[in-house]
């Protein structure tokens, strides 16, 4: 007497369409992915390699040397990469702590609080990201040239504010507006008055928001030349204006690994810091944006 075996089940066909789908989706990330990381490897690429091979057109590293990162810090040709590393630090830094203090009191005005004309200042907020840099240049330098401003800390501060800030109102003010109030109320009930129950319950809420505020915004302030470029000296000038005036040996030539080795240092620390706080920065950016 034989016995006949169970036959497994046949795995349920994909249909063609599905399929395609897929394909395009990951050629779509794919071309994301290059599209994004291919500059930066390049410029690793570049960094790494000895400097007479600066145009080797081979896409992996050949000719490895840390000579271009010496020379980046190499203050006899005239450059200042280190001192202008730590301008750029103090300049983002201040501006992003300025930016926090003041966008997190009016997002929370702006969200919490009824008052006439409240959209239109939401809307000046708004509109203010929006306009041109470039336009600015010229008044700018005019008014801080009559100040005395011209090479100091406060003249790139400032206007990094003034960019930074909106931004800052705009994505706190959105988070806010989704926090429940009942929250605030049951703190006022048990006798915390409106400051008090906004830094001791509302604000340790908005803490994802805030942390990824303040990523963007030092970002955004480390990541400005233009205004940087007029308003700054040799003392105080940011690692992006340093960057772009870096001399080599040969004054006809430009120290183009060199430059690759800056600007794989200034990016390295933004990179790894992003990636360590990927999943608070974007817990950040969609907090508020399902309604309960």
């Amino acid at each position: 007497m034989s016995v006949r075996t169970a036959e497994k089940p046949a795995a349920p066909s994909v249909p063609w369409t599905q399929r395609l789908k897929s394909v395009r989706l990951y050629a779509g990330v794919a071309i994301v992915l290059i599209w994004g990381l291919g500059p930066f490897y390049w410029m690793t690429v570049t960094a790494f390699r000895d400097p007479a091979y600066t145009f080797d057109s081979t896409p992996w590293p050949t000719h490895l040397t840390l000579e271009n990162f010496r020379n980046a810090f190499d203050t006899s040709r005239g450059n200042n990469f280190g001192r202008a590393l730590g301008n750029s630090v103090i300049i983002g830094s201040i501006t992003t702590v300025i930016a926090l203090v003041l966008g997190v009191l009016a997002a929370y005005a702006l969200a919490r609080l009824t008052f006439r004309g409240k959209y239109v200042v939401s809307g000046l907020i708004l509109s203010a990201s929006m306009f041109p840099v470039v336009v600015l240049a010229t008044p700018l330098f005019q008014l801080f040239t009559n100040l005395g401003w011209i090479g100091k800390y406060q003249a790139m501060i400032i206007p990094n504010i003034s960019f930074v800030l909106p931004m800052t109102v705009y994505i706190l003010a959105s988070f806010f507006a989704e926090l429940p109030w009942e929250l605030e109320e049951a703190a006022r009930i048990d006798g915390a008055t409106k400051l008090q129950a906004f830094r001791l319950v509302m604000l340790p809420l908005a803490a994802p928001a805030v942390f990824t505020t303040a990523i963007l915004a030092f970002i955004a302030a480390v990541n400005e030349y233009l205004l940087a470029r007029l308003l700054s000296s040799g003392s105080t000038e940011p690692v992006t204006v340093a960057v772009a005036r870096f001399s080599g040996n040969n004054p006809l030539v430009e120290p183009y690994a060199a430059i690759m080795a800056a600007g794989v240092m200034v990016s390295i620390p933004l990179v790894i810091m992003v990636l360590l706080f990927q999943r608070r920065i974007i817990s950040g950016l969609t907090a508020g944006g399902v309604k309960s």
